[in-house]
């Protein structure tokens, strides 16, 4: 860790520890037992799947890719970390523990995972947050995963640390680095295969180092939300290429997507600029008690003002929001919050104590339903696509003779247009992360 991030990791902490150990003291759990989790076996194989951490123990330490490590934290004191350091000769054994975390743990190293369990403790009302899995499952735990403890941390954790947003906006400067050489290996004709590499290069990094599959699409494969087929061959013909793909610094992650037109100065380049001017005008409207679900909503009106401009339907923006036809062309929520997780929990919980609030009916996608708060960091992520089994229902609507069906289909082999900031609320509006660490590459 840096300098900076070093300082504001203490901070960090301390905020973590208190919150922990005075939901402890309020239920009456004596321990809380965070475990970092372990790999999971491939079936019929000697190999494991790529390790990912649970999300509650990198709250508490950056280590990511230290599996069977063990997290105890008392009522009171100084939590012990359990840290594994094998005797191996097929794999690379973990460093000695080093960085500021190390100041605010009791750190034992084990060698074997069943060595923790004589660190456990042997009375008491012990708690666990995460799965109980391997060496575990000898342990008999007062709860696991209680909701009187979950549901708290969830709702908190929107609420970031100046140690957090600086991890999320130096994952955001990886990101925009190799954003940046992901579009110019487009530019220069290469396949999806081919941007995907020049992307990992330029994050250095392995692609299960990413925080999620990176979707680098070309041309018409825009179109699928999700996309991760990652085509070796090249097209005939370049259009349009579509990358969602971020980076991952102490845990904590970067989510950004932009859209490219191969021509530059086409009616297509034209829309991609029309969506972003619109996209940073709805940032112009996040301030402290505002509604994310009203932001959503916006978004669609203003989208389909852009499909009427640019001559795609005839409609008006309330009619084709109010039928439900916008929905066919921006299928997805704006966006969702953003942590330690890419879609972080907490987003449809009504308060700390639980409860779920529901996005609207006819937005079932929204992600967040939460009221804009200073600290949360959310994705914005505006989308216009001609994806055709959703315009397929539209041709059965009233409006399907205020559709310009022939555009439509030339504009197909586009595939669609997203563009994705990460975003903080701040007290005087919003601090875009993915802009700045962009322009400091200019």
């Amino acid at each position: 860790m840096t300098k900076i991030v070093d300082h504001a990791f203490d901070e960090h902490f301390k905020t973590r520890l208190k919150q922990y150990q005075t939901l402890l003291k309020e239920h009456k759990y004596d321990y809380l037992v965070v475990p970092a989790g372990m790999p999971i076996r491939k079936y019929l194989d000697d190999m494991d799947y790529p390790f990912k951490v649970n999300p509650h123990f990198k709250a508490l330490v950056p280590l990511t890719h230290n599996p069977h490590c063990q997290i105890i934290i008392p009522q009171s004191g100084k939590p012990t970390l359990l840290y594994y350091q094998p005797v191996d000769f097929w794999h690379t054994v973990p460093a000695d523990p080093s960085g500021s975390y190390t100041t605010h743990f009791n750190i034992h190293s084990i060698a074997k995972p069943a060595d923790a369990l004589k660190h456990f403790p042997k009375d008491g009302r012990v708690v666990l947050l995460g799965q109980k899995e391997g060496i575990l499952d000898a342990v008999s735990f007062s709860a696991q995963n209680p909701e009187s403890l979950v549901f708290p941390l969830y709702w908190d954790r929107a609420y970031k640390s100046a140690y957090e947003i600086e991890c999320i906006a130096q994952a955001n400067r990886i990101a925009a680095r190799a954003h940046n050489a992901a579009r110019d290996a487009f530019y220069a004709g290469e396949t999806e295969q081919g941007i995907n590499l020049a992307y990992l290069k330029a994050a250095g990094v392995q692609e299960n180092d990413m925080p999620y599959g990176n979707i680098v699409a070309l041309n018409e494969s825009a179109a699928i939300l999700h996309y991760t087929d990652c085509k070796f061959d090249k097209p005939k013909q370049h259009h349009s290429f579509l990358i969602d793909a971020g980076a991952d610094v102490n845990g904590y992650a970067s989510d950004i997507t932009r859209t490219y037109s191969f021509a530059k100065n086409d009616e297509f380049a034209d829309m991609i600029k029309a969506m972003d001017d619109m996209h940073l005008g709805l940032l112009d409207d996040i301030k402290i008690g505002g509604s994310y679900v009203d932001l959503h909503v916006k978004a669609h009106y203003q989208i389909a003002d852009i499909l009427k401009r640019f001559e795609f339907v005839t409609a008006t923006a309330e009619e084709l929001v109010e039928s439900g036809v916008s929905s066919a062309f921006f299928p997805h929520g704006l966006g969702h919050q953003l942590g330690l997780q890419v879609h972080d929990v907490g987003g449809h919980q009504t308060n700390r104590e639980g409860g779920v609030t529901p996005p609207p009916q006819e937005h079932p996608f929204l992600r967040n339903t939460r009221q804009l708060e200073e600290n949360q960091v959310l994705t914005v992520e505006p989308g216009l696509y001609f994806i055709e089994t959703l315009l397929a229902d539209v041709r059965e609507t009233e409006l399907k003779s205020k559709i310009n069906w022939e555009k439509i289909e030339k504009f197909k082999p586009f595939g669609g247009i997203r563009i994705e900031d990460d975003i903080v609320v701040t007290k005087d509006g919003h601090r875009n992360l993915s802009r700045e660490a962009f322009n400091e590459l200019d």
